[in-house]
């Protein structure tokens, strides 16, 4: 059994990054800028515990204003695994999204621990990675998004996530080495798409589309290019989207349930080709 003292508390940002190394050590790949768009979202939004001053797990609890929050980077070093530190920063994390709903994607051997905690299954979101074919010409309707697209892209995100979360699309889409694309029709944005680097390959995240072929022209440009393998986080419940990958080539690598604590969110699932991220939702 551990001894010493086990504290928890509000990470800095020099902590976060050390949240990012931990996650592409348990293989979960994360961005290479996902540090600073993750922070962006909520400062106050990711903890640390320490035995006797020493960080040894981490979690994140992030506020997406009054009524939801979204759970992540649940991790704690293998040494000290087993001793319920991670449980009990997760519920000190908890904590400070008080009577929100609060969502997470949990992987597979931990969702039995997550519904004893009160967390109902959604739906599973599946990885594909893959090397795309090369898709052809360029799309003159798909282009990079511009400061004046941002209303439209919080208007567009809003439907499909649920929540305002404008300070991190802000980040995201203007990352370094990030490259965020919309479909238009005239000056209609039908879906929008960030392309972003990661520790291995390139992941296409978020891709929400108002149909099969505006998220198919999307991706293509997306993936257009991108170093690497490219990555897609897909729910289970968009068969077009199932579909597509399997058309590109793509295979399944990875997966997890999104799980809700309160009531579920309804979302347009059907215009969810391809989920933000599994640690911020």
């Amino acid at each position: 059994m551990d001894e010493g003292t086990y504290t928890m508390r509000v990470a800095t940002r020099d902590e976060v990054d050390l949240m990012v190394d931990w996650a592409a050590q348990e293989g979960w790949n994360p961005g290479l800028r996902d540090a600073d768009c993750f922070y962006a979202a909520d400062p106050e939004g990711f903890f640390v515990g320490e035995l006797d001053g020493k960080v040894i797990t981490t979690v994140s609890a992030v506020s997406y204003g009054p009524n939801f929050g979204f759970m992540g980077f649940y991790i704690c070093v293998p040494e000290h695994r087993q001793h319920g530190h991670s449980f009990q920063l997760a519920n000190y994390a908890r904590e400070a999204l008080k009577c929100r709903t609060i969502g997470l994607d949990g992987v597979v051997e931990q969702q039995d621990n997550y519904a004893d905690w009160g967390f109902t299954l959604a739906h599973r979101n599946f990885r594909f990675g893959g090397a795309p074919a090369d898709p052809g010409p360029a799309d003159p309707d798909v282009r990079p998004l511009t400061p004046e697209d941002m209303h439209a892209v919080y208007a567009m995100d809003l439907a499909c996530f649920g929540y305002e979360r404008k300070a991190f699309l802000d980040a995201w889409v203007t990352a370094e080495g990030h490259r965020a694309l919309g479909c238009f029709k005239g000056s209609r944005l039908d879906g929008f798409t960030v392309a972003r680097p990661c520790r291995e390959g390139t992941k296409i995240a978020p891709l929400f589309a108002v149909s099969p072929g505006v998220a198919e022209r999307l991706f293509d440009e997306a993936a257009r290019g991108a170093a690497g393998p490219v990555f897609l986080d897909v729910p289970e419940t968009n068969k077009p989207a199932l579909d597509m990958v399997a058309r590109k080539g793509m295979t399944k690598v990875f997966e997890t349930a999104r799980m809700y604590a309160g009531p579920e969110p309804k979302l347009p699932l059907g215009e969810i080709y391809g989920i933000t991220s599994y640690e911020l939702g």
